[in-house]
């Protein structure tokens, strides 16, 4: 058995039971030698997926660990219920919507889908940036208690004014901060607790949205938001 599946083994042990374990357990019920086992928590707590009770001499999940479920059971719901809503966003205005998070000071985006002919943007999967520089990042921070944002990111006053503006209109925009010649606004979607879960997005040519083209929008942006919130948190926004 290799050591990859060896410590995945170690890993789908722990999270099958509810309180840790020694290691001498994990060395039987997984037919692992004992230096071996040692040897893999040993790394496993230095990368925090594993934490030694060292009074109870025993081994149980870390933080690592849970953070990664967190993010399985919360992303993946969230592209998925994402995609149609935002290829329908993206089509009215010829652009590409995403789906992004927080991540500290960051935003990481999610998912990415494209209109036809629209171009590749940096705003691809995966991709982190400044969460102030974007429309998504505004929305999420101003979505945020005042007193947390403040703390978080300590805004310049026209920062502050900013993200006031965005949670007072329920979007936010940015306008060639990003990309060159590209602008984009963004709504977000907010968990059972009324805090940013994530934020839905698109990013069209500069002027291709008339008045009321941007109108329509906003409102699917909006509608897309309030339903995901409901479908994945019991929340009703709207």
């Amino acid at each position: 058995m290799s050591a990859v599946r060896q410590t995945l083994e170690i890993l789908r042990m722990l999270s099958t039971i509810e309180v840790p374990v020694s290691a001498a357990r994990i060395c039987q019920e997984l037919s692992m030698p004992r230096s071996t086992t040692y040897r893999l928590l040993g790394e496993m707590v230095d990368m925090g997926f594993v934490v030694h009770l060292v009074d109870e001499k025993k081994y149980g999940l870390g933080l690592a660990a849970y953070e990664m479920a967190s993010a399985y059971t919360t992303q993946q719901p969230l592209v998925r219920l994402s995609r149609s809503p935002l290829l329908k966003a993206a089509s009215m205005v010829g652009g590409s919507g995403h789906l992004s998070r927080l991540s500290g000071q960051e935003i990481v985006y999610l998912a990415e889908v494209r209109a036809p002919g629209a171009p590749s943007l940096t705003t691809q999967v995966g991709v982190r940036l400044v969460a102030v520089g974007t429309a998504s990042g505004r929305i999420m921070l101003a979505h945020l208690p005042k007193e947390e944002r403040v703390a978080a990111l300590s805004p310049a006053p026209e920062t502050a004014e900013l993200l006031d503006e965005a949670q007072a209109v329920g979007y936010a925009t940015e306008y060639e901060e990003v990309a060159c010649g590209q602008e984009s606004v963004a709504v977000a979607i907010s968990d059972h607790l009324g805090r940013p879960a994530a934020a839905l997005a698109v990013t069209y040519p500069v002027g291709t949205a008339s008045s009321d083209t941007f109108t329509a929008l906003v409102a699917h942006l909006k509608d897309s938001a309030a339903s995901m919130s409901a479908k994945l948190y019991g929340r009703q926004t709207r």
